[in-house]
């Protein structure tokens, strides 16, 4: 499929774990990409043949240039709050369609109703979206798989045991890249408008046993040690800001006890079955090991 007659679509968060994805999944579509990068020295880690542009969006002024011509933005946003409504309004001037990567916020599940600054935040944006009557569909991924990275590469690279309150607590982790061809597929493929998909991966694992599956794929066994929640805050304090914290445990608790939330919709859109926790763990096994 070649694109390359359509107006360029501007990725924000293009240096992102998703955007620089969606980067990517665009550009092997054919589709001309511009990608948004908060600093000019960006420009060296993203591909030569996308446009990069300089902008932020805590000053949405800077953002005129770059979606200037442009047909559709990926929205990802991990800027403070207060220039939302500026934003949204800019695309709305400009633009036809927004992908918006959000949160699965409004899915019935424990683990996705705990009080969540985030989730508020995404929440009025995809007001402010619809309000607009831009061209939307909202992409909420569930739980990462790269979470497994930040949360357990450094112990399992040191040897150690993994450290971790409510082992038993399930997820269905999705791969970043399942969800950065999702939200291509959105930007440049009809029939998505209004779409409202929540991503997971296949399968139902507890935080232990996705600690097992990345040590069958390092052939080696990792011990999984359970710790209370206070010993949880004092192991991360001043790594992760408190909120977070308290968000990941109470979201840990609520779920104890209950399948993880598993859909289809990975599935539905791209035609393909969503990848396995096993297999992000087998392709991201360098990034646990030794020396990485």
């Amino acid at each position: 499929m070649n694109q390359t007659d359509a107006p360029p679509v501007l990725v924000t968060g293009a240096t992102g774990r998703v955007g620089r994805l969606v980067v990517d999944q665009l550009l092997d579509a054919g589709v001309p990409v511009r990608a948004l990068a908060r600093r000019s020295g960006a420009a060296a880690t993203l591909p030569a043949k996308a446009e990069v542009f300089v902008g932020d969006l805590t000053a949405p002024e800077t953002l005129d240039p770059a979606l200037d011509g442009a047909g559709a933005v990926f929205l990802v946003w991990t800027a403070p709050p207060r220039t939302a409504e500026a934003v949204v309004e800019r695309l709305a001037a400009r633009v036809r369609r927004v992908v918006f990567l959000s949160s699965p916020h409004q899915t019935p599940h424990p683990l996705f109703q705990q009080p969540n600054p985030m989730a508020v935040l995404h929440a009025d944006i995809e007001r402010l979206i619809a309000a607009t009557g831009l061209e939307s569909t909202i992409i909420r991924p569930g739980m990462f798989a790269s979470n497994s990275l930040a949360w357990w590469a450094p112990a399992i690279r040191a040897g150690e045991a993994v450290r971790w309150p409510y082992g038993a607590a399930e997820a269905a982790p999705v791969d970043d890249r399942d969800i950065a061809v999702v939200a291509a597929r959105t930007l440049y493929q009809g029939g998505h408008v209004g779409g409202d998909y929540v991503l997971t991966g296949p399968e139902s694992l507890t935080q232990a046993a996705q600690v097992d599956v990345i040590g069958d794929a390092l052939g080696r066994r990792i011990a999984f040690e359970e710790i209370t929640p206070d010993e949880f805050r004092s192991l991360w304090a001043g790594t992760v800001p408190g909120s977070a914290i308290n968000m990941l445990l109470t979201a840990w608790s609520a779920a104890i006890g209950q399948p993880a939330h598993i859909t289809t919709a990975v599935a539905d859109v791209l035609g393909t079955a969503p990848r396995t926790f096993r297999r992000w763990a087998v392709d991201h096994a360098i990034a646990f090991t030794e020396g990485s």
